[in-house]
């Protein structure tokens, strides 16, 4: 490998450090993306606080629109998933703030497969208008075809904020939020490390991009203060 490659770049790795360890025995670089490693640089979105900024837009519009302020159900992903990890650790910190606690039973966190989604969404009992926090675009198509089937969406139906963009979906009526990941800035943070390696395995975490539905921005609303649960 030593012969061939002078660095790796691991994307989206789920045992990165493992490539790392590979690699580095071949004397080789590695860099990782998007998934964070402790053996090499990591370069990854800022999930956290997109997350928790994605949330707070979506419990300000179910106040706005329903007249309610409750936790929403986070829907899609793995646990040990960093991304996952930290992304819940932001909707959680925009509950905290407040004052409402996410009950277990509307963390439905069993993957990313739209199928998956789409029957949890199913076996739920769930109220006739809510909120939800959908972790990927993957994720989305099943809780779509939920939706459609069901005829939960339109004004009287769900909401839902979607962390990463899909511009197909960022225009139904239902969406009210998508956290897009900055790739341009994510590889142009890649690419320094690649000309001015880092003297240690920093994480270097890019901010995402909030992204509202058209009709907000062109309007240049901005979203009302929330009233704290009690």
């Amino acid at each position: 490998m030593s012969y061939q490659v002078d660095l790796l770049i691991s994307t989206g790795a789920t045992d990165p450090d493992r490539i790392s360890d590979f690699c580095a025995a071949a004397g080789v670089r590695t860099i990782n993306l998007d998934l964070p490693g402790s053996r090499s640089p990591s370069v990854v979105s800022d999930n956290y606080s997109g997350a928790r900024d994605l949330t707070r837009v979506i419990l300000s519009r179910i106040q706005t629109e329903f007249g309610v302020l409750e936790p929403l159900y986070f829907i899609g992903g793995r646990l040990s998933d960093n991304n996952t990890a930290e992304r819940l650790r932001g909707f959680r910190e925009a509950h905290a703030e407040l004052g409402l606690e996410v009950p277990e039973e509307q963390l439905v966190i069993r993957g990313y497969a739209p199928e998956k989604a789409e029957a949890a969404l199913e076996a739920l009992d769930l109220p006739r208008r809510f909120g939800i926090f959908v972790n990927s675009t993957i994720t989305l198509e099943g809780v779509v075809r939920w939706m459609q089937r069901n005829k939960r969406g339109g004004k009287s139906g769900l909401r839902f904020g979607c962390f990463d963009f899909d511009p197909f979906a960022a225009r139904l009526p239902e969406n009210v939020g998508m956290a897009e990941q900055d790739v341009p800035h994510m590889l142009e943070a890649v690419f320094e490390m690649i000309d001015s390696p880092p003297s240690s395995n920093i994480l270097h975490k890019v901010p995402c991009i909030l992204r509202l539905p058209e009709e907000w921005n062109e309007a240049g609303r901005t979203l009302p203060e929330l009233t704290p649960a009690g």
